[in-house]
């Protein structure tokens, strides 16, 4: 509630007039800022009928910070046009004034001013006229003290495109008597006491009018947390695209499944204990299609299938080690080899969108666990070409369209390519 004093005073003005006082005029009789005003009106409509009060809308004009600078000081034309001495200026002096660029390009554009860029000591600006007419502070003047009538809409407009003037709206009250005027605040009460009910002292309280429409405090609620937000959409886009989503909810793998089937060599860094978490319990995968694991293992030690393998000896002591998975292609891996148990091939694809684990320093850009997006597609006849497009109708689908796509070496894929897009917003690859 707005101030006791600040009520009363306003129903003691309220009280010497007999039509109703404008919220602005009482501002003005009590020397307060407006909106005290505007608050406490709202105060004394919560008390019941002790006023009436009807909401008015007006529009006038003010003057900027800008616009109260050059009512004072003159406009950025006029000032270059008086900081100009007879013999010119140069361009370059004049372009280090406040008001230099601003000014330089108005005065111009008035004909104040002309610039000689044949100059023998450079680019030079001189006056055009003997003395000049400040209208914009004129104007500015003008609006400045109430009288912003006499200006015509179009003058008005220009000032503004200037961001020298401002329209503002401001909404007032029409302050009239009510049924229960007085001019003196008794406070009302918002809660029936049992001492009240005891007592029966509530036969003589006034208890403030109960507001069955006010809404009650909004209850806290989840939202939705900006990575699953981008975890939905991508999945969306797959589901669009045919593609088939890959059970991804087995986090501990086996070194089989994460490295040997995809032909990762056991002496590899990335199978360190500084790259890798590994599990102590269980600490082994003891299950594994062993015609597969000794075709994987052959490839290892011997090579096969166009390969000649990295010639040592395979280990299934080294493929047996669990681990949390280091990328959701292990899910692939096993996905892939159920599929060539089919009988019948038939064409798929598949995506993964799920959480992986690298034992990475942590730092602003790295943690020990992120989420990988993956997708497979099997089939024969495909040739990069329809990789790239793919990759183009998932990137279109994100309302990314302008790709590049460059080839890249990398020594776990062949071929291989990066993909590069333009930001529309940055302007940059």
């Amino acid at each position: 509630m707005a101030d006791t004093g600040l009520l009363e005073a306003l129903l003691r003005l309220l009280e010497k007039v007999d039509g109703g006082i404008e919220s602005q005029d009482v501002a003005a009789d009590l020397g307060v800022d407006h909106q005290l005003i505007v608050g406490a009106v709202k105060s004394l409509q919560a008390l019941g009928e002790v006023i009436s009060a009807e909401q008015k809308s007006s529009k006038h004009w003010e003057l900027t910070g800008e616009g109260c600078e050059i009512a004072e000081q003159g406009s950025h034309e006029a000032r270059v046009f008086n900081a100009i001495p007879d013999k010119g200026l140069p361009q370059n002096e004049l372009m280090k004034m406040p008001s230099g660029k601003v000014g330089f390009s108005k005065a111009m554009s008035n004909k104040w001013i002309r610039l000689d860029k044949a100059h023998e000591g450079g680019p030079r600006v001189f006056k055009t006229v003997e003395t000049i007419e400040d209208t914009v502070r004129d104007k500015l003047q003008l609006v400045q003290k109430g009288l912003s009538a006499k200006l015509k809409d179009k003058e008005k407009n220009e000032l503004k495109k200037r961001k020298l003037l401002s329209e503002v709206t401001v909404k007032s009250y029409r302050i009239t008597k009510g049924s229960s005027f007085s001019t003196t605040i008794n406070k009302q009460e918002t809660e029936l006491t049992p001492e009240m009910i005891a007592s029966g002292s509530w036969k003589e309280k006034k208890f403030k009018p109960y507001n069955f429409e006010a809404m009650g405090v909004a209850p806290d609620c989840g939202h939705l947390h900006p990575l699953m937000k981008v975890r939905t959409q991508f999945r969306q886009i797959f589901l669009e695209m045919g593609f088939t989503e890959m059970p991804t909810n087995n986090f501990i793998e086996s070194s089989f499944w994460n490295f040997d089937s995809l032909f990762q060599p056991q002496q590899h860094p990335a199978r360190d204990q500084h790259d890798t978490f590994f599990i102590s319990d269980p600490a082994l995968a003891h299950e594994f299609p062993q015609d597969y694991l000794e075709r994987v293992k052959q490839v290892h030690s011997e090579g096969g299938y166009g390969s000649q393998g990295y010639k040592y000896d395979w280990k299934i002591e080294e493929a047996q080690k669990n681990l949390l998975r280091t990328h959701t292609t292990a899910v692939s891996a096993r996905m892939l080899y159920k599929l060539a148990q089919q009988e019948k091939f038939t064409p798929v694809k598949y995506f993964s969108i799920d959480r992986v684990f690298r034992n990475e320093s942590l730092d602003a850009t790295h943690l020990a666990e992120f989420h990988q997006i993956e997708g497979v597609v099997a089939d024969y006849g495909l040739t990069l070409g329809n990789l790239m497009g793919i990759l183009h109708q998932f990137f279109t689908k994100l309302g990314i369209t302008k790709l590049r796509f460059k080839p890249a070496y990398n020594p776990y894929t062949e071929p291989s390519m990066e993909v590069f897009s333009y930001h529309e917003v940055c302007k940059a690859l």
